[in-house]
């Protein structure tokens, strides 16, 4: 699996269709799950944001499910930065967002972090 991230509209997805030669897309920023028949999955933060609200882990929901992603291109956007929210219910996913990222970085043959659309390998 190769893992990318970094801030909002910085450029993931271009990126990684680009530097890796997919094509395939599934973004579940808004709604739904994963389609591991995609190349590229994005907008994981959404998907975690949704899983969390529903009480569940989403480092355990993917690990679950490792077999399904571990070919795939999984980009997360990082909402660690800035103020910390207010919202008990916000904190808790920005919190189970990072420790979806930290799980996914672990797991990763390949880590990006793209700034500005310019990607770095950091893995």
């Amino acid at each position: 699996m190769i893992f990318v991230f970094g801030g909002a509209y910085q450029g993931k997805t271009d990126y990684a269709l680009q530097e890796f030669g997919k094509e395939t897309v599934c973004d579940v920023t808004e709604a739904g799950e994963p389609d591991f028949t995609k190349d590229v999955i994005t907008g994981i933060e959404g998907f975690a944001a949704r899983l969390t609200a529903a009480g569940e882990s989403p480092a355990a929901w993917f690990d679950s499910r490792r077999e399904r992603w571990a070919d795939k291109i999984l980009i997360v956007t990082d909402i660690s930065q800035g103020v910390v929210p207010i919202d008990k219910t916000l904190r808790a996913a920005r919190e189970a967002n990072g420790r979806l990222m930290i799980y996914l970085a672990a797991e990763a043959e390949q880590v990006h972090r793209v700034f500005c659309g310019i990607g770095k390998r950091i893995k």
